[in-house]
């Protein structure tokens, strides 16, 4: 058994007065202690003078891709052993900055499941190729549904997934797809919620659009990606939706931690994508990219679970490791630091299937840590610089 203390601590919940001691026994940890108490005799510690956390958690990634403009398409089509060198690099930028447990929401062929517990690598939850229609959203993944989505889940759940991914609107990085629209009714969508509850497996449901946003909580799914509420006149999200999806519990994700200094140097979007955004009156990705950083205020209003997720891998701006900040977005956004960061590590562990695993700093958990150098309740923009990581107490070599 050896030890970590630091001077300030965050547990997944709450801040620890006084800083906490972590014992740590192989993979495990096995004590927290509030502020400096005595050690036993023969075990060895470690201090630092800033704050010690859980690891950090994306909950939207997808390790094909290696976040290049087009890069989750190329994957559709590279062989299978590109693809694992692309997850392999893709998961060390995650540990690198701190992110010790990933959700990966759409592969090919079911690449991720093999590396769901890599030593010092992090914990991999993984959906598969999600589910979309014939030309739908991410059709070049191969999870076209043409029919019964029930089988399709059935199949899923015999390969071992822990999550179903589904496409309830069409995607921006799909051309000829429908943004605005919906890829599934209610119905379907119901069936596909019932067939995976029974299975034992959540559903997140990809929703750019309102009435994909609305279909997926009428049909009970227990999380959605991006929520961005558009319609033919702008994005809408009413509030009788944030409370129906705060009544039910259901996790939202607006998938944000983009690296907002290259957001202006991004490329121009293909001609109809351009004209969409002219018409939803969208100005710059940055404009629009400030507008969802005010959700998260009525998110919080409305007593939402918000859980942090990049979409990492899907460009330059969202590259895999970008997590922490998200962190700063929440607060920027009306969050306290202690929520942000619990929507990072203990709600987000929740909503991947993981409480009581990892995302806390407790007796029984992974032993999942992240230290940094400062007090992070003063200022959430020290973890874009790790001091030490471990993923399940495996050190993380750090530049």
């Amino acid at each position: 058994m050896h030890a970590i203390r630091a001077a300030h601590a965050f547990d997944g919940t709450r801040f620890l007065p006084g800083g906490a001691t972590v014992f740590l026994e192989a993979d495990q940890i096995v004590g927290v202690e509030t502020g400096r108490g005595d050690l036993p005799d023969g075990v060895e510690v470690v201090e630092y003078g800033g704050t010690v956390l859980p690891g950090l958690i994306d909950c939207h990634t997808h390790l094909v891709a290696d976040s290049t403009v087009g890069g989750l398409e190329r994957a559709g089509a590279m062989p299978d052993e590109a693809i694992d060198i692309v997850i392999i690099e893709s998961l060390r930028a995650h540990a690198a900055a701190g992110v010790t447990t990933v959700r990966d929401l759409g592969d090919r062929d079911y690449r991720t499941l093999v590396f769901r517990d890599r030593p010092g690598l992090p914990r991999v939850v993984a959906s598969g190729p999600p589910l979309t229609t014939p030309g739908g959203h991410c059709h070049f993944l191969g999870g076209v549904v043409d029919g019964d989505l029930r089988a399709a889940v059935v199949a899923r759940a015999e390969r071992g997934v822990d999550v179903i991914k589904v496409m309830a609107s069409g995607g921006f990085a799909t051309l000829g797809t429908d943004q605005l629209g919906a890829q599934f009714t209610v119905a379907e969508l119901a069936a596909l919620v019932d067939e995976a509850h029974g299975a034992g497996l959540p559903v997140v449901a990809h929703a750019h659009s309102a009435i994909g946003m609305r279909n997926a909580v009428a049909a009970g799914v227990d999380g959605i990606e991006h929520f961005t509420g558009l319609t033919s006149e702008g994005p809408r999200i009413d509030d009788d939706l944030l409370h129906e999806v705060a009544r039910r519990g259901v996790y939202i994700d607006l998938t944000m931690g983009s690296d907002r200094s290259l957001l202006s140097r991004m490329p121009a979007p293909p001609p109809p994508l351009a004209a969409l955004a002219a018409r939803l009156g969208f100005t710059s990705f940055e404009a629009f990219y400030l507008s969802r950083i005010g959700v998260f205020s009525r998110l919080r209003e409305h007593g939402v679970a918000v859980v942090t997720g990049v979409d990492s891998g899907m460009g330059p701006a969202k590259r895999h490791g970008n997590a922490w900040r998200t962190i700063g977005e929440l607060v920027e956004g009306g969050h306290t630091v202690a929520e942000a960061l619990a929507a990072a590590t203990s709600v987000a562990a929740e909503a991947c299937g993981l409480a009581g695993k990892t995302g806390r700093l407790a007796a029984g958990y992974a032993a999942d840590v992240l230290i940094v150098d400062g007090d992070l309740a003063q200022d959430p923009s020290l973890l874009s610089v790790p001091r030490e990581v471990l993923v399940r107490g495996t050190p993380v070599g750090l530049a």
